[in-house]
């Protein structure tokens, strides 16, 4: 409910706000949505996604749209900032029976403007393999649904190949798949490859080589988005059991974990230069955790509902570093990865830092990340120096963010939105430092498990039966009324008795694995703005626009300042 006084204000759908380096517009004209319009009624219907690609066309105007409305997919030229959107004409448009798409990735190493390849996940467990270009349904798999009943959750190509995929379930397992095999006509035997804490991976035992060539079995409950690193090295998974937890993708070991402060982890995203993942979820909460140190570096508070999706800005995020960077792996393990299929020649710029954070301090730093809710809201959030290298006491290092931005701002850096419990003290606080660096792992394995397990021959891999799992309570479990809303250190063990799973979250919390609220520095959002009538389910930022999309079936632009011509002076706004 509004407040008393502002009621009409805080109801109200902003279609722009304005940052640091200026105003954000949504643009009506280039809004895309089924061809009627029509809000579309999503009750009981899975989210709402959004899919790009570029084709590299010759006519400059090579960006490509998917989306998923209730049974109904859709493939449209999209035209962005540029022209107003022509929803007579999808390209393609496929409506399904007994099923819906859930989700869906394009192949961005083969997309060509004759031919693209799209892999679409669906509520009854399917993966299927289409063309939008040429409309060949090309494979469908899973299809009788022997390797898993439960839903996709999350759908990605594998970085840098042509043929590998990765499928999340909610029964809590991921498979690897070869777009070249079948799935077979029964449900395929399994042996284990490699346990873990809270994690299993199987191979498939059977005479010729079919899918899935690995399973994962994830933690406790859905395993509700995957991301890989920027180098494709690393893989970040969260769960309904409120742990992010992050895998070296080829050697299968965990790097390292964290737990939600309360309830599940619903979204996770990497930086551009993968030294750190944000995660959002049913605590309503953003956080932050690095990746060299394996720990939580803060927590953003702003959304009043569950955070649907989170999501770095690369086109504002801004790194110069002080010195060289050092990079993990050398050559030879450079020349390792490829036994996986995989080419990244290009992935210098993002291969991971393992130099300890405080060793090199960069000369500035600002990363821009932003998140969409349940609460119809869109946050932006600047992660600053004074966030970052907390070894400075806190009240200098503000005062050194806020001369930065004064004399030689970074792009789209804001040194005082980022504010600490107890932002008003003077004297420095221990907070995060109080907090022991947990050794980075060695990871970064020369001995890759997939990478030998791959080359001596797919035929071996295989996947841990459909194992009988506990009952998963998660969607009863979360109810809407355990929304965070504003929340204190002293109601955290009220609130903890919502996570059932084996971990008893009473013992992880104040713990390096869940500091309590007031152990790490809290963010405030750049700003905060109600943009949508229902929940939101999308966030991707591109060069010149955002784009978000909510449940009911709208795929909004917001123009980047300076990228859209304004027909008032921004001056009268």
């Amino acid at each position: 409910m509004a407040t008393e006084g502002g009621g009409k204000e805080m109801n109200e759908i902003k279609t722009q706000f304005t940052t640091r380096e200026g105003l954000y517009k949504l643009l009506p004209h280039s809004e895309y949505s089924r061809p009627n319009r029509v809000p579309f009624n999503s009750q009981g219907s899975n989210p709402v996604r959004v899919s790009f690609v570029n084709l590299n066309d010759q006519s400059g105007n090579g960006d490509r749209l998917c989306f998923n409305v209730g049974r109904e997919l859709y493939f449209y030229i999209y035209k962005g900032v540029r022209k107003a959107a022509d929803l007579s004409k999808p390209i393609d448009k496929r409506i399904y029976k007994g099923t819906q798409p859930t989700c869906h990735d394009f192949n961005h190493l083969t997309a060509t403007a004759e031919s693209v390849s799209l892999l679409v996940g669906f509520s009854a467990g399917q993966v299927q393999l289409i063309d939008p270009i040429k409309k060949e349904t090309s494979k469908l798999f899973n299809e009788e649904r022997l390797i898993d009943k439960s839903r996709v959750t999350c759908v990605k190509w594998v970085p840098g190949s042509e043929s590998l995929f990765l499928v999340a379930h909610s029964s809590g397992s991921m498979y690897l798949y070869n777009v070249e095999h079948t799935c077979g006509t029964t449900a395929p035997h399994y042996q284990l490859l490699k346990q873990g804490e809270s994690f299993a991976v199987h191979t498939c035992k059977s005479k010729s080589t079919r899918n899935p060539l690995l399973k994962w079995t994830v933690g406790e409950g859905a395993l509700n988005e995957f991301a890989f690193s920027p180098d494709g090295k690393f893989l970040a998974c969260v769960s309904q059991d409120g742990f992010l937890r992050v895998f070296n993708f080829d050697s299968v070991e965990l790097h390292g974990t964290m737990k939600s402060y309360f309830g599940g982890l619903l979204c996770v995203c990497w930086s551009p230069d993968g030294k750190y993942i944000v995660t959002g979820g049913e605590d309503d909460l953003v956080t932050v955790w690095s990746f060299v140190d394996c720990r939580v570096i803060a927590r953003g508070h702003g959304h009043k509902s569950w955070v649907s999706v989170v999501a770095f800005d690369p086109y504002t995020t801004s790194v110069e570093e002080g010195d060289p960077m050092e990079f993990s792996g050398s050559d030879e393990d450079f020349q390792d990865l490829l036994h996986f299929g995989r080419d990244r020649a290009n992935s210098t710029q993002s291969r991971l830092s393992k130099r300890n954070s405080t060793d090199s301090r960069p000369v500035s730093v600002t990363y821009r990340f932003g998140s969409v809710g349940q609460d119809t809201q869109l946050c932006l959030w600047d992660l600053t120096e004074d966030i970052l290298f907390p070894h400075q006491p806190l009240s200098r290092a503000r005062t050194h963010t806020n001369v930065m931005n004064a004399t030689s701002p970074p792009a789209g850096s804001n040194g005082n939105s980022v504010t600490t419990p107890g932002n008003s003290v003077p004297p420095p606080l221990p907070r995060s430092n109080s907090l022991p660096h947990s050794a980075v792992s060695n990871a970064g394995s020369k001995s890759s498990v997939m990478d030998g397990a791959i080359a001596s021959g797919v035929s071996k891999f295989a996947t841990l039966s459909l194992h009988d799992r506990k009952e998963r309570h998660h969607e009863k479990d979360h109810k809407r009324n355990h929304s965070m809303g504003h929340i204190s250190s002293k109601s955290s063990d009220k609130l903890n008795l919502v996570t059932k799973t084996k971990t008893d979250p009473a013992k992880t919390l104040g713990t390096p694995l869940c500091p309590r609220m007031e152990d790490v520095p809290l963010l405030e959002p750049l700003i905060c703005k109600k943009i949508a009538h229902e929940r939101l389910t999308v966030l991707i930022f591109l060069e010149d626009c955002i784009v978000t999309a909510c449940q009911e079936g709208f795929i909004c632009t917001w123009g980047r300042p300076g990228k859209v011509v304004i027909s008032h002076p921004p001056g009268s706004i």
